[in-house]
């Protein structure tokens, strides 16, 4: 199994690309942090016996999957509008 290693990209030729890649692997490692959470909460809700409100963690999951695709895209967003030279 091949992995990736983690590239954001080089400080040198566009220093808001690679801030901008850095903030793309952060907010993909909180999403799938934020995803964890959430369902740990339902299992330990399940377990305790206690039927919660399924819009709650399903609100839950939309903004933390939304959050990570908005954190993802500005990258390739920023680099679409050209350079951020004054």
């Amino acid at each position: 199994m091949l992995h990736q290693a983690f590239d954001p990209g080089s400080v040198e030729g566009d220093p808001a690309g690679y801030l901008l890649g850095i903030l793309a692997w952060c907010a993909s490692a909180a999403g799938v942090a934020g995803v964890i959470i959430v369902g740990t909460q339902m299992a330990l809700q399940l377990r305790r016996g206690e039927m919660g409100e399924g819009a709650t963690y399903f609100r839950a999951m939309v903004l933390i999957l939304g959050a990570c695709v908005i954190a993802s895209t500005a990258g390739p967003l920023v680099s679409f509008l050209g350079p951020l030279d004054l």
